[in-house]
């Protein structure tokens, strides 16, 4: 894929999508554990835990794209990218409280750096998807979307909160990517689609329309009925 061509700028803005849709969550891991540093440290501590996450992440891609040249590993990436993009249509679970508080650099900056390791595989998986084997691609699809995920992931969650179409639109997202894999999946016939016109689009759009739906059933049904709480239950029979 050539920088000049519109198919490198389309993949560049879905990385960044990606991104944004996916690396929300990174800000406020930053926030959490530099919050007890000193005023004078906490922007050496973001901006060395930043570049150190950022530098891992695109380790991890780099493998993750030769890893997709093995046979069906494309096919088994891409029902990832269905199961975390389902999920990501799932009502929202703060799960931030275990991110702990650093009280030096160093500290800061490797809790950082591991928080965001543990939480960057689904965004680690769509992003190599969507690069097409273009570690280029990658490389400028992060840099590009590092101050989109930094400074202004709160906007962003704001206007998530206020237009959930924007995370359904992620979600169809990351199942259009899904849905183009399978079918590159070097153990799968590469005339597969050959007879279909626009076989890979066609592809591309069941697994957004299938993500949707599951995502949207799901969801709905989570509404219609609530997990029980049952240790909120066990200590209000035990009170009473």
């Amino acid at each position: 894929m050539d920088i000049s061509t519109a198919a490198f700028w389309i993949a560049v803005l879905q990385i960044i999508a990606i991104d944004v849709m996916l690396g929300g969550d990174n800000a406020v891991v930053i926030a959490l554990a530099c919050r007890k540093l000193p005023d004078t440290q906490r922007k050496k501590g973001i901006f060395w835990g930043v570049a150190g996450a950022i530098g891992l992440r695109i380790a991890l891609i780099f493998f993750a794209l030769q890893l997709l040249a093995v046979p069906w590993l494309k096919v088994v990436g891409a029902l990832l990218l269905f199961w975390i993009g389902v999920k990501l249509l799932q009502p929202e679970d703060e799960g931030h409280g275990d991110v702990a508080a650093a009280t030096t650099l160093v500290g800061a900056i490797k809790t950082i750096i591991v928080a965001d390791a543990v939480m960057s595989l689904d965004n680690v998986i769509a992003v190599a998807g969507a690069a097409h084997g273009n570690l280029l691609l990658v490389v400028f699809g992060i840099l590009a979307s590092i101050p989109i995920v930094v400074w202004g992931s709160q906007l962003v969650l704001k206007m998530m909160d206020r237009y959930p179409i924007i995370i359904t639109a992620g979600g169809a997202l990351l199942g259009w990517i899904g849905g183009g894999m399978i079918i590159t999946d070097p153990a799968l016939p590469a005339d597969l689609l050959a007879a279909i016109p626009y076989g890979k689009t066609l592809a591309a759009a069941a697994g957004a329309l299938l993500v949707v739906v599951t995502g949207k059933t799901l969801a709905a049904r989570a509404k219609t009925h609530p997990a029980v709480d049952l240790a909120a239950s066990k200590t209000k029979d035990i009170s009473s």
